[in-house]
């Protein structure tokens, strides 16, 4: 989902997760009423919910925890879980030791812990710098490719929309409302196996670039 800030993504998101009950109508995600959090769905948020006392490993097992994952299994999942998303080594380490782009992956790692259908993402990446962010980029793309978890997704970032999704739904504020959907086939060049560079480099992703952002500001005027 992308869009000016004030158009509703988050609470879309939200709602998606069973934190806020539409205002009227029946919200549905994989043909089922959502009526409240479930362990179908996890959050992952811009800003990490990590116990910053706890080490990487720790954080992830915690998950494995909760969904009753014997105690003598956890730190060989959570080791597994942590090299999935690129953290080879890091499990000793203490949140507080680890980078934002580093959180962020123990953060997906943990969501993924708890096996969901759908995971639900608010701005992952908004908080992290340029090459931080493009390497978590490739971080989802290859977790999606691996796993097929279905994903929904917050950004501001058109690049990063266009090179992430499947399916682009642009909204627009005053009131919050759906412009246009877009379908999109970069992330499966990306799967396929070419660069995430070249995909960015070529003029077929610029043109798709142009025509987001017009989608975008249209959505503002009309």
């Amino acid at each position: 989902m992308v869009g000016r800030s004030g158009c509703g993504k988050t609470s879309l998101l939200n709602v998606a997760a069973g934190l806020v009950e539409p205002a009227r109508g029946v919200a549905t995600i994989g043909g089922r009423p959502i009526t409240g959090p479930g362990s179908d769905r996890a959050v992952v948020f811009q800003n990490d919910a990590l116990f910053p006392w706890l080490t990487a490993r720790e954080n992830v097992a915690f998950a494995l925890r909760l969904r009753g994952v014997p105690q003598a299994e956890r730190a060989r999942r959570a080791d597994q879980l942590l090299a999935l998303v690129k953290l080879d080594g890091v499990g000793d380490k203490r949140i507080w030791e680890l980078s934002g782009g580093m959180r962020q992956r123990v953060g997906l790692a943990r969501a993924l812990a708890a096996e969901p259908e759908f995971l639900l993402l608010d701005e992952p990446l908004g908080a992290l710098d340029a090459l931080t962010r493009e390497r978590m980029q490739t971080t989802l793309l290859d977790l999606w490719t691996a796993s097929r978890v279905g994903v929904l997704m917050v950004t501001h970032g058109i690049e990063e929309a266009l090179v992430l999704a499947t399916s682009i739904v642009v909204l627009a504020p005053g009131p919050g409302r759906v412009v246009r959907t877009f379908e999109t086939g970069f992330s499966r060049r990306y799967a396929a196996g070419e660069p995430i560079r070249a995909i960015k480099a070529d003029p077929a992703f610029a043109a798709a670039r142009g025509e987001l952002t017009d989608a975008i500001f249209e959505g503002e005027a009309a």
